[in-house]
């Protein structure tokens, strides 16, 4: 997280804290549409120069951190017509959102509402990170760990505390 702000504090240019505040004040409860929007102009900053491919490693950079949303989001703003329906459309069906997204991030170039500063921003990002860490946790065992047991080698049942059964098997 703080490699993340230190990097957008490098940032000359307002355009995402505009981008991220037209998203807020439209999508209220999308927070994941809201940091896509801070965040679609990152890899920008991770290799100048490399045109075509910001969208790319802004996607790469914030998925371990912010979820697969955020990644498709920012990966898919940058994306031509169809290209770029066909990804929105797949798995988390998110072309409206990218379509919103595109439309705030011209409305902000032009000339947005007041951005606010990026320290506003860091709550909601540390807030998605935690969600994301919770995801990828559970992307293994979607019930979790029962409460006050520990993992172990021995697989699903193994480390469930102390008279613990293993998970029934299931018949085919």
């Amino acid at each position: 997280m703080v490699e993340l702000m230190e990097l957008l504090r490098g940032s000359r240019d307002d355009r995402a804290l505009r981008t991220a505040a037209l998203l807020r004040r439209s999508h209220p409860a999308d927070k994941e549409l809201q940091l896509a929007g801070l965040l679609h102009d990152m890899g920008q900053m991770l290799r100048p120069g490399d045109g075509a491919r910001h969208a790319v490693l802004a996607a790469e950079a914030v998925r371990p951190l912010l979820g697969e949303r955020v990644a498709r989001l920012v990966r898919l703003h940058a994306q031509a017509g169809a290209d770029a329906a066909d990804g929105a459309d797949g798995p988390g069906g998110d072309a409206d959102a990218v379509a919103t997204l595109r439309q705030a991030r011209e409305t902000a170039a032009a000339c947005g509402p007041d951005a606010g500063v990026l320290e506003d921003w860091r709550p909601l990002l540390e807030l998605v990170a935690a969600g994301a860490r919770r995801a990828a946790g559970n992307a293994i065992d979607p019930l979790g760990l029962p409460r006050g047991s520990v993992p172990g080698p021995g697989g699903r049942g193994a480390g469930r505390g102390a008279g613990a059964t293993s998970w029934p098997e299931r018949s085919p």
